[in-house]
């Protein structure tokens, strides 16, 4: 039967691309491979009703374009707490054997890439999600189906019906170059380093694109309810018999000194391997030990990740640039005479400010010490001073805008220098209008930098309202485009007003609200009139919101021109409310409720999204406007002592749930006891 042929086809297939891109060992020849691949292609043409998602031929990748839709993840990505010193991670390690006594490490590389989740049913690839923000991130299957080190279906057949693995998706190397090489004599822009090639090469909107350029994927970590494993070696030694890349270089360390030995180990040998690395994972091999140890609110306190110092290398600083932001800020940049660092080539770095400049003494001239921090950004450490020229002077800095001419201001409490123009200032106008359609903010497609640069020279576009003013004529005439890339433009224009408030909030651009703190006041506020209105107590009840931000907002909304700009926003249709919650209850109706601590039962954000539903109102700090304070354990001593001060009724999850299903407050906790507080601060 055909089906029956196909099946094996896509069996054998797979089986020999495993032998051949994550063992090393093939058994046929490309010739013999690209045959069984033919063949199934030709059957699955003939037979479209016994397509399937996970087939061998899907590695080629399609041509069709597709937004990547968002997913929240199931078990949430947590980041690893970082440390550069042997000292922090002798201190790690000896807290670990305080709480929970000897313990064995798994100790593997730290892969630079970008972060994926898998999620496996019945033996097949369901879903592949990017790291996002760690609760959500961008289904990226089609991409990820394309990697041939990702099984599509899993050899053997004792795996969980259902689990995630979550590992690191790399650019090796070798195809680093090559991609370079290709973008270089087509005249395209290079890629600054093998991550961000790698993070750029999963967000194309193309599969076929995405087959081409060579990724790989190392898995490192299994995720999943009742998982038959005590150990997390046991999980990836069993995860490697299922058919995943699991990394041949991590090894079981049972002392300080062996962690020790095996990061100077890989400190010099990192530089023969064919991908990039920038350190290496320390984690706690037995699983009921990391059940003991718990969560912080952002990374499980039973792993950290030791970071290799920056590679340095001498260059020659040639000149100094200085770039204007979206926000004015002023930024110098360093011209370098090209040196290699960390496999890539460097020719400019960043100078930060005016004081990191005059602590530096950096001069035009000078022989200056470069490094990457993270093994990403160049950055210039330091100048080699018997190495600087005889006539050599201080280097004077800029006290009027690179762009417009417009005397510089540096504001309190900041290290950089500003140009204030905001509405006259060419990199600061074009800077807003592009952050204002990116992807994350009103999702305007079409619309490239050098598209906004053109409208805004053509005087088409002044601000980000004029946008929306913008007629198909008016840009089917310019270079480059056309009437058919006209109409896509103004067709996504007019979409972009069905945005949710937060993405608007946050492509107004406002000083130092990015993406999170915008989601969380347009939680708080619901609506943009309510923003405007708030007074700086009222702002920084919001999460995430401090002084700084609160000040940054309100100097925002008083200015007059960024209030017209809105009018015109608000009169073409874009959306300044968030969406009417649905309640299930009025219960907790005119209370206000913060959260602290660890739970036994639910999550922090589980009990906000509980308090939003059934009429309440969550605030992130302790004042006056607060009716209960419901305690975890752990709870940060500060927020309980203000609380106790306040007068604020202190309850318990369990007086919170009796209070959730009755309705009727509990008594004064005065004299009940409340929960331990710990010096350590909020776990969750």
């Amino acid at each position: 039967m055909v089906s029956e042929r196909i099946e094996e086809l896509r069996r054998q297939l797979e089986y020999h691309n495993f032998r051949y891109y994550v063992e090393n060992a093939p058994e046929i020849s490309d010739f013999e491979f690209d045959a069984l691949m033919r063949e199934l292609q030709d059957l699955e043409r003939e037979h479209p009703e016994l397509a399937d998602p996970n087939s061998p031929s899907v590695r080629v990748g399609s041509d069709l374009t597709a937004e990547f839709r968002t997913v929240r993840h199931r078990f949430p990505m947590l980041s690893l707490g970082n440390t550069y010193s042997l000292e922090e991670l002798h201190e790690f390690i000896e807290r670990i054997e305080r709480e929970v006594g000897a313990a064995e490490y798994v100790c593997e590389l730290k892969f630079d890439g970008t972060a994926i989740s898998l999620t496996y049913e019945h033996g097949r690839l369901l879903r592949a999600v990017t790291r996002g923000d760690g609760t959500q991130g961008d289904d990226v299957t089609a991409n990820v189906r394309t990697i041939r080190t990702v099984p599509l279906r899993l050899q053997g057949d004792d795996w969980p019906d259902f689990f995630e693995i979550r590992g690191e998706i790399l650019m090796p190397y070798a195809s680093f170059d090559r991609l370079n090489a290709e973008r270089e004599a087509a005249g395209e822009a290079l890629f600054a380093n093998p991550r961000n090639a790698a993070a750029g090469t999963l967000k194309q909107q193309s599969s076929a694109v995405v087959a081409r350029r060579g990724l790989d994927c190392t898995l490192y970590q299994v995720a999943g309810d009742d998982l038959p494993f005590a150990t997390h070696r046991e999980s990836l030694e069993k995860a490697r018999a299922w058919g995943f890349r699991i990394s041949e270089h991590l090894r079981v360390c049972r002392s300080a000194q062996e962690i020790d030995d095996f990061i100077a180990h890989w400190d010099e040998a990192r530089r023969s391997l064919p991908f990039p690395t920038d350190g290496v994972v320390i984690k706690v091999d037995d699983f009921a030990l990391r059940r003991q140890l718990g969560f912080t609110a952002k990374s499980p306190r039973w792993a950290v990740a030791y970071k290799f110092k920056a590679e340095q290398a001498l260059t020659l600083l040639e000149s100094v640039d200085f770039q204007v932001g979206r926000t004015g800020a002023v930024t110098p940049v360093a011209n370098l005479a090209p040196v290699l660092l960390a496999g890539t080539t460097v020719r400019r770095a960043t100078l930060h400010n005016a004081e990191q400049m005059a602590l530096l003494d950096i001069r035009p001239g000078d022989t200056v010490y470069v490094e990457k921090g993270g093994e990403i950004i160049p950055k210039i450490t330091g100048v080699e001073l018997s190495l600087r020229p005889a006539d050599s002077r201080p280097f004077q800095y800029i006290d009027r805008c690179p762009e417009c001419g417009t005397p510089l201001v540096r504001y309190e409490g900041e290290a950089k220098h500003y140009c204030p123009n905001q509405s006259g200032c060419r990199p600061q106008i074009i800077g807003r209008i592009i952050h204002f359609i990116r992807r994350k903010a009103m999702n305007i497609e079409g619309l490239g930098e050098e598209t906004v640069e053109l409208l805004y020279e053509n005087g088409l576009l002044h601000d980000i309202s004029d946008l929306y003013d913008l007629q198909p004529p008016q840009l089917a005439c310019l270079p480059r485009l056309g009437e058919k890339s006209a109409e896509n433009i103004i067709r996504s224009i007019r979409r972009s007003t069905e945005v949710p408030f937060r993405r608007t909030l946050f492509g107004l651009g406002i000083r130092f609200v990015g993406e999170t703190t915008a989601k969380y006041l347009a939680d708080h506020f619901r609506s943009l009139d309510a923003l405007i209105r708030a007074t700086r107590e009222e702002l920084v009840e919001a999460d995430e919101v401090g002084d700084k931000i609160a000040d940054a907002i309100l100097e925002y909304f008083a200015d007059a021109e960024n209030l017209r700009i809105i009018e015109r926003l608000r009169a073409a249709g874009v959306r300044f409310e968030a969406e009417a919650r649905e309640l299930e209850s009025e219960t907790l109706s005119g209370r206000s409720f913060v959260i602290s601590g660890k739970f036994r039962n639910r999550s922090r954000d589980e009990l906000k999204e509980l308090i939003e539903r059934n009429g309440g109102r969550n605030l992130a700090a302790v004042s006056g406007s607060v009716d209960f304070l419901v305690a975890g354990d752990n709870m940060g001593p500060a927020k309980l002592k203000k609380a106790e001060k306040l007068g604020i009724r202190i309850i318990s999850e369990e007086e919170f749930e009796a209070m959730l299903a009755g309705g009727t407050p509990p008594p004064d906790p005065a004299s009940a006891e409340t929960p331990q507080a710990s010096a350590q601060g909020e776990l969750f």
